[in-house]
């Protein structure tokens, strides 16, 4: 999905800041994500998701696997919209978490305390901890990936890993710096991921080059 300003996901933040419980900050990123429009496409950000990674993992569980979700964004909040956005049940979500606490009227309050940092070789702890095996494949697009891949490239058997590149600033965003593309906030993709891959046989997709259509509106 195309990325959230960080105004948005800051109030998102504060939200969890104020002590709300998991079902009041589930409706209010239902209410947002419902209304909110991306900047640049006008559209919903719900129908900016990369449709061959849509495809993809329709694919994969047409043929007997189960996909995951493993994002360095926060579990509370994607899990409210990736069931009907990609087809991935909340369980199936592992995310940065924050701490939870149980009261004495049955509900779970969000704490301001980081429990899980989903990123770099957090990913890996993070799959172990909710799946408790090794991924067959994986795919990223940031250097905070770079674990995960290679945790799903040490399974027994054949397994896969793959990489996008976002190298298409037309049609969507151009990041590196790898392969001397622009330094940006909007992502990471450095050199050292790119001869990281090449070293390991992971595959680089080019968006620009691989795929004939990014989103689904296309």
């Amino acid at each position: 999905m195309a990325k959230l300003s960080e105004g948005d996901l800051l109030k998102l933040v504060a939200v969890t800041h104020a002590g709300v419980s998991t079902d009041e900050f589930a409706a209010v990123v239902k209410t947002w994500i419902a209304k909110a429009k991306h900047p640049r496409w006008k559209r919903p950000y719900t129908e900016l998701t990369y449709a061959p990674m849509q495809e993809a993992m329709r694919y994969l569980r047409a043929n007997g696997y189960k996909t995951y979700i493993v994002s360095g964004g926060t579990q509370p909040f994607m899990r409210v919209f990736t069931e009907e956005v990609y087809g991935i049940p909340p369980d199936q979500v592992i995310g940065t978490a924050l701490a939870t606490q149980f009261t004495p009227s049955n509900t779970l309050m969000l704490a301001p305390k980081l429990l899980l940092d989903n990123n770099n070789g957090g990913k890996a702890e993070d799959i172990y901890l909710f799946v408790g095996r090794r991924p067959q494949a994986a795919f990223g697009n940031t250097s905070g990936d770079a674990e995960m891949l290679t945790y799903s490239q040490g399974g027994a058997g054949a397994t896969l890993q793959m990489l996008v590149l976002h190298d298409d600033a037309e049609r969507e965003y151009a990041y590196g710096p790898a392969q001397g593309l622009p330094d940006t906030k909007i992502g990471a993709f450095t050199q050292a991921l790119y001869d990281e891959a090449t070293k390991n046989g992971w595959t680089v997709i080019s968006m620009k080059k691989d795929w004939k259509r990014i989103f689904a509106f296309e």
